[in-house]
């Protein structure tokens, strides 16, 4: 297999393409989130590996500027406190990892919005099942298919690739694009 920086950006711009017939929901998540981190509800995240970075990217975009100085938002990684994360894993398994962690924290009106290139991470698929057990809104940002979780949460939004680190950069653009709502509105 060859591959050239030209052919990945090639890739990515036709991706970024194809991602244009997902605009109404890319904006409809835009709002969700938007009205609840605006009324003190708090937005969660959640991923595994490259995924859990940019749970992580989203929380501190929110909580702490994105391009404007504003209010801290109430966002928050399940992604980051390693301590929470070994002791859950330990005690109940890797699997409950995130959805132990919405047990203790979610409230109704809250939001989570998971991470998966693959949609097949158990740890996923719980905290999913969780958070809607609790009335939180639901969003998973999925790849490849969907997986597992496809259907699972209240709003999905599948890129239409095979390919993680593709997936991962329309994740970020959602990411970005969502930030720039939520700060337009407290202007």
């Amino acid at each position: 297999m060859t591959t050239s920086f030209r052919s990945q950006i090639e890739a990515t711009q036709q991706l970024m393409t194809d991602m244009l017939t997902h605009s109404v929901v890319v904006e409809s998540i835009a709002t969700i989130i938007a009205e609840a981190v605006l009324t003190n509800h708090t937005l969660y995240t959640c991923g595994n590996g490259g995924s859990a970075a940019d749970a992580g990217h989203f929380a501190e975009e929110l909580s702490g500027r994105y391009r404007s100085n504003r209010r801290a938002l109430p966002a928050l990684s399940l992604s980051i406190d390693a301590l929470a994360m070994s002791c859950i894993a330990n005690d109940f398994g890797y699997e409950q990892v995130f959805a132990r962690q919405i047990e203790a924290h979610g409230k109704s009106g809250d939001v989570l919005v998971a991470f998966s290139t693959s949609g097949n991470s158990q740890s996923i698929i719980n905290a999913l099942s969780v958070a809607r057990s609790r009335n939180m809104t639901t969003i998973a940002l999925l790849g490849k298919g969907g997986g597992t979780a496809r259907g699972m949460a209240d709003f999905e939004l599948i890129v239409p690739s095979n390919d993680s680190g593709r997936t991962q950069e329309m994740h970020i653009q959602i990411v970005h694009f969502v930030c720039e709502v939520i700060e337009l509105r407290c202007l």
